[in-house]
């Protein structure tokens, strides 16, 4: 939530900035931009509208715990502030004298232990149900990669199907131009976790790299997703819809570019993605022992490179800050292998990422790609089955 309204006051404040230096009001382009549905809304002071049974919980609990906050608060600096006003010495009050009042003790002891039970009673209830993950109908498991989320389907309807989900380039183009536009700006991702309505989905996260977060505030979900451990959560949507959210821990400079959509359909539409969906992952799975031309290889390379590569590397190869450059690489124009490792196992301690979900032919190509694109022109290929060795 926190995270989701922060990244909509930073998108409003360039706005305003954009339109000052255009001569535009700030008010105009702010005026542009409307609720997004599922998502955050201009101006938003309270909770996203809760679309699951854990969310309304998680709402009610929140204002029922400011409630009795406020309560409190008004009780104690009421008598506090009554106290000074009515017996300062301006009016002539004389301070009194007196000792420990052992009615008044147990008072303050009983009053407050019963009031932090029963607060702790009510979010004892929703903590529970959060963490009960049992009988789910379908098991997701959501790994975050710098910078991008992998989905694996493991039980229940569409079991098999996986499929990485990354930021939409354009989206991405918009924000290196200093550009917003768009009432998802940031939130766009080329494929969307899709899920059926009314059905108990659990979602098992982990991390390839360091820690990130999975966090859509609609369906009061917000869980750690950690290298080397296996934590868990779960929601029922209750209406269709797309539902956003982002990761929730910093992770490192792309963290803002790491949204998260939550496509929720009838049971009907459900099936027909499923099943679609299987039918596209196997047409482009590939036989690892397919021997390649150039060409072929390079205009793969160019597409994968595109979606996880240019962020960083820049589309012209160039880099920037810190990233190298892989126009004119060493690494790039010489042995494939210490480029097959890079990719495989990351370096740098990490600023580098590991690139192991992606399948043999897919880092094949982009290596292929980046020894034959800019003014690397190496006429290097790399071959699926050199991937498959090198990872064993």
């Amino acid at each position: 939530m926190i995270t989701t309204t922060m990244n909509h006051l930073r998108h409003a404040g360039a706005g305003m900035a954009l339109a000052a230096m255009a001569g535009l009001s700030p008010l105009t382009t702010l005026a542009a931009v409307n609720d997004l549905p599922g998502g955050p809304a201009v101006n938003q002071l309270n909770l996203h509208p809760p679309m699951s049974q854990i969310a309304e919980q998680q709402q009610w609990l929140h204002w029922v715990m400011l409630i009795i906050c406020v309560a409190i608060f008004l009780a104690v600096f009421g008598v506090m502030f009554y106290s000074i006003l009515k017996h300062r010495k301006s009016v002539g009050h004389k301070a009194a004298n007196f000792h420990e009042s052992l009615a008044v003790e147990i008072a303050w002891t009983i009053v407050p232990f019963v009031i932090v039970i029963g607060m702790g009673a009510m979010a004892t209830r929703t903590v529970v149900a959060q963490k009960d993950t049992s009988n789910a109908d379908i098991t997701i498991k959501a790994t975050g990669y710098q910078w991008k989320w992998g989905y694996d389907y493991l039980k229940g309807e569409g079991e098999g199907i996986g499929f990485l989900s990354t930021l939409d380039s354009a989206q991405r183009a918009m924000s290196d131009a200093g550009k917003p536009a768009g009432d998802n700006y940031l939130l766009k991702v080329d494929n969307p976790l899709v899920v059926p309505v009314d059905k108990k989905v659990r979602i098992v996260t982990t991390a390839n790299d360091v820690i990130h977060a999975w966090m859509v505030p609609a369906l009061g979900v917000k869980q750690d997703a950690i290298p080397g451990f296996v934590r868990d959560t779960w929601f029922r949507a209750n209406q269709t819809g797309d539902f956003y959210g982002q990761c929730a821990e910093l992770c490192g400079k792309e963290h803002a570019y790491m949204p998260i959509h939550v496509k929720v359909v009838s049971q009907a539409d459900y099936a027909k993605w499923v099943d679609g969906k299987k039918k596209e992952m196997a047409a482009l799975a590939d036989d690892p022992s397919k021997v390649w031309a150039l060409p072929e290889l390079v205009a793969r390379g160019e597409k994968i490179y595109a979606a996880n590569c240019a962020a960083c590397h820049r589309p012209d190869g160039k880099g920037a800050g810190p990233i190298k450059p892989l126009d004119g690489s060493a690494i790039v124009t010489g042995d494939a292998a210490a480029q097959i490792n890079i990719l495989l196992n990351g370096a740098n301690n990490g600023a580098m990422p590991a690139w192991k979900q992606l399948s043999d032919t897919e880092i094949a190509a982009v290596i292929t790609f980046t020894k034959n694109s800019w003014s690397n022109q190496t006429g290097k290929l790399v071959q699926p089955a050199e991937i498959v060795a090198a990872r064993k």
